[in-house]
């Protein structure tokens, strides 16, 4: 009798155990992911996808992943790559390690099979951030598709890039690429489509995406694209001089002997890896950043980007697949805080503020042209709290706006037809109003949080939000979906209106607002204006140059 019991006892629970927890084989081993405590879904955390190389080796590609012969408990363990603080995020509660490529999964409780993946790449202007930093459970409770978020090096760890063989660049975005080859093996396991894999991310996922799709080392890792608020041709999305970049940043952690570029290489790859991570958050007058994705020069290895996006694109040499790509139409408002602090530089010399992607032949060029853009925008008025909103809109255009209807423009006359453009500018109650204004408009990645769970550390209870906000995030929620099974956001046969695909000049473009109707030419008087500047002043990115020989002394 007492056997009997001892079978039944051990019957139910492992019944029990199986409804809580599922066990899915991985090339590495198994994983057991357990249900969501609100049920409808069950999640997989922290399952390394690659490897990260040590000591002088660092800012090399990923490496294979590890292997397990116990099942891996795949539960969170709060794991982010190598980051400097910032106040635009916490991260006290996160454990920070060198060896953090790990890739979160969530999977529908449905025993369907063949589902559409998503994998999302977060932003943080390739210095913040972590996969996990905004959830993706409501997307998932749909049933229509599998989540794959992850982490990748950020900042220097990720993306110095010397154009050596031991900082060829574009660590970070190897990584990603890591990632996806580990999706294409693994997926199905979960009951993913490995060939029906959608591309997003928000801010520098969205550059990140935009140029994994110009990638020979990405091709047929994925069939669709979705980059929200970054595009792949800006100023912000690729080092213009990478090894000035790597000057500037050694002589910012006080090394100072940056010329010689063998004992800059051996600063870096010899310093204590936490040793090398600083803020420089936002910090760039001209819509920049240090470190961001490169052109890579030749060293040997495999390269994830050979030329300048824009060569890249007009030659047509990458597959195409759609995208759905737009802004909002206050990214501007990711500056807003650096106002006090530029007004007066903005006044003195405004061409100091200009995109980093332009070249002029002298200072004095610059400067006219400076004053040109500077009077487009602000009149004669000086810049300060009552140009306030024209503040906004000059660097949401040179960093997100202007870029995104240039790559659209771009790759339309290289032949795309399947682009899908929109701006995203709903506002409800609860939206803060811009400073010193009483006006109200949609900020940086503002539809990535209406498309997942909400913000970084703020409730995903989504109980306490307007009806307005609500109907917004259904609606968007399903214009992705529908994109991400059908490849456009308005499938034929729809209730919802027709969603053409982009002309050349930006048209149409949906406009995602308090209505939601097809508008004309994005951007429309300041697109030409810009074209008109970058027609005659652009400089592609340029790779690194060749290291110098080595003098040995005999």
């Amino acid at each position: 009798m007492l056997w009997l019991l001892t079978v039944f006892l051990a019957v139910a629970l492992s019944n029990c155990d199986d409804s809580e927890w599922r066990q899915v084989r991985t090339a590495q081993g198994y994983v057991r992911g357990r249900k969501d405590p609100d049920g409808g879904l069950y999640a997989f955390y922290n399952i390394p996808y690659a490897s990260v190389p040590k000591g002088t080796d660092r800012f090399k590609a990923p490496l294979p992943p590890p292997a397990w012969l116990q099942p891996l408990e795949a539960i969170d363990e709060g794991i982010i790559c190598l980051q400097s603080p910032t106040p635009f995020m916490d991260i006290s509660s996160k454990t920070m390690k060198e060896e953090c490529l790990i890739t979160n999964i969530y999977v529908p409780d449905t025993e369907d099979k063949n589902l559409p993946v998503i994998v999302n790449v977060h932003g943080g202007g390739f210095e913040i951030g972590y996969g996990n930093m905004v959830m993706p459970k409501y997307l998932v409770r749909s049933k229509k598709v599998i989540v794959v978020n992850f982490n990748y090096r950020l900042g220097v760890h990720g993306f110095l890039c010397l154009g050596s063989k031991d900082a060829p660049g574009n660590a970070g975005l190897k990584d990603q690429v890591a990632l996806l080859r580990w999706v294409k093996k693994n997926i199905a396991n979960f009951g993913g489509n490995p060939d029906d894999v959608t591309i997003t991310g928000g801010s520098a996922g969205s550059i990140s995406v935009h140029l994994l799709m110009l990638s020979k080392a990405a091709e047929g890792l994925f069939t669709k694209v979705i980059p929200e608020s970054g595009a792949n041709v800006g100023a912000v999305s690729v080092q213009a001089d990478p090894l000035k970049n790597a000057k500037t940043y050694a002589g910012m952690l006080n090394f100072t002997d940056v010329d010689d570029f063998y004992a800059l290489e051996e600063f870096y790859k010899n310093a204590p890896l936490t040793s090398l991570f600083m803020s420089t958050f936002l910090d760039r007058k001209d819509a920049s950043l240090l470190f961001a994705p490169c052109v890579e020069r030749k060293t040997g290895e495999e390269r994830v980007l050979v030329d300048a996006p824009v060569n890249i694109i007009q030659n047509g040499k990458h597959k195409k697949v759609p995208i759905l790509i737009g802004t909002s139409n206050m990214e501007g408002l990711i500056q807003i805080m650096n106002l006090e602090k530029w007004k007066d530089a903005m006044n003195e010399n405004f061409s100091d503020f200009l995109p980093g992607d332009l070249q002029f032949e002298s200072e004095e060029e610059k400067k006219e042209v400076g004053q040109k853009v500077k009077e487009f925008y602000f009149g004669d008025q000086p810049i300060g709290e009552e140009t306030v909103l024209p503040y906004v809109e000059y660097f949401g255009d040179v960093t997100f706006g202007y870029p995104t209807y240039r790559s659209v423009k771009l790759q339309v006359e290289a032949g795309h037809d399947q682009i899908y453009l929109y701006e995203y500018s709903f506002v409800d109650e609860k939206t803060p109003v811009v400073p010193h204004t009483n006006v109200k408009g949609a900020t940086h990645c503002a539809q990535t949080a209406t498309i997942l769970d909400g913000l970084p550390f703020v409730t995903t209870d989504e109980s306490g939000l307007s009806e307005e906000y609500k109907q917004m995030k259904s609606l968007l929620r399903d214009m992705w979906s529908s994109f991400v099974v059908y490849g456009k956001p308005v499938p034929e046969g729809s209730s919802l209106s027709a969603w053409p695909a982009a002309d050349a000049n930006g048209s149409p473009y949906m406009s995602l607002g308090q209505e939601v109707k097809l508008g004309g030419a994005y951007l429309e008087k300041r697109a030409q204006f810009w074209d008109s500047i970058y027609e005659k002043y652009y400089r592609s990115p340029v790779a690194p140059p060749e290291p110098p020989q080595r003098h040995v002394e005999l």
